[in-house]
């Protein structure tokens, strides 16, 4: 064959095999084609495992190889359980990194405890460089999300009682929750040159305190004004009217949290519709991590599991 007609073959065959792919990617999902993934990844949160009281789950490397038996894609580190268990060394920070990466699974997020809602300014310091230092062990696991909180008033007697209100509880006497705004948004302001500095997104999580609705959480995000803060959805903390609620907060989504409750749940328990859920995360183009938050009853060598698959189902894309 001359050049010519080399030529002419190889560009008719090119064509041919293009449009072949073409009329393929009208009758099939691409994705099956290109190998593109669909899904939102999964990751385990290692809350679901020790939840403050199962001391098999103390330690972070049992957790990280539960993960990785079960099939999940990454683990999110509850932080008070590593201090509970590990002195915060650097050696101590890059074992747990170096296992997770042996067993192939990211560290994707982190969930820390602080609290803003104190007219004591000296309180309030404090827990921002608490809240600080916890941005800097995430750069040393090199976790590019960290769930933050507003705090609380603390007038509840313990988390029991708060839960018997349903997450409400009054302010301190003498001020109002209109007190409590400026102290949470100037406390997250410290925080952010932090933040941007280690390349850490905060995620204030619709928890309680100013978080227990979605219009406190976005007023503080919103007044903040940052891509280094964001929002941590969490599916269970909304006991009313939950996905109108979570629809407000989707469009800042960082991070989501996803609870089950298979045996019921200790405080409370929410029937949640995860297609549903995903279905709204997808409107709003959330391609982020989903994180199991594990608070059922049942045994968790079979809730677990479940709990990925109905993920896994859910989020297929």
């Amino acid at each position: 064959m001359d050049r010519r007609r080399f030529l002419t073959a190889a560009a008719t065959t090119g064509l041919a095999g293009q449009a072949l792919i073409s009329r393929a990617a009208e009758t099939a999902d691409v994705s099956k084609i290109s190998g593109a993934r669909v899904s939102n990844p999964i990751a385990l949160s290692t809350y679901s495992l020790w939840r403050f009281r199962n001391e098999a789950f103390r330690d972070i490397h049992r957790c990280i190889d539960v993960a990785s038996e079960f099939g999940f894609d990454g683990v999110e580190l509850l932080l008070y359980q590593i201090e509970q268990n590990t002195l915060l060394s650097n050696s101590a920070m890059q074992q747990i990194k170096r296992h997770a990466f042996r067993q192939g699974l990211p560290l994707c997020g982190m969930s820390t405890h602080q609290g803003f809602v104190t007219p004591d300014k000296e309180k309030r310091q404090r827990n921002v460089d608490l809240t600080i230092g916890q941005i800097e062990t995430c750069y040393q696991l090199g976790i590019p999300t960290m769930r933050v909180n507003t705090g609380r008033w603390g007038t509840s007697r313990n988390f029991d009682e708060l839960m018997k209100n349903r997450g409400i509880e009054p302010p301190l006497e003498g001020y109002t929750d209109e007190d409590g705004y400026p102290w949470v948004i100037e406390s997250f302001e410290k925080c952010l040159p932090t933040a941007e500095k280690c390349g850490v997104v905060l995620g204030l999580e619709n928890h309680w305190g100013l978080g227990l609705t979605p219009e406190g959480v976005t007023r503080i995000v919103d007044a903040v004004d940052s891509p280094w803060l964001q929002v941590t959805v969490d599916t269970g903390n909304f006991l009313e009217d939950p996905y109108e609620r979570l629809e407000q907060l989707a469009p800042r989504a960082a991070f989501v949290q996803a609870k089950t409750y298979y045996g019921g749940g200790q405080w409370y328990e929410i029937d949640i519709d995860y297609d549903r859920v995903a279905k709204l995360l997808h409107r709003h183009k959330y391609r982020g991590w989903i994180s199991l938050e594990f608070e059922g009853m049942e045994n968790y060598e079979t809730a677990i599991p479940k709990s990925l698959a109905l993920l896994r189902n859910a989020f297929s894309g």
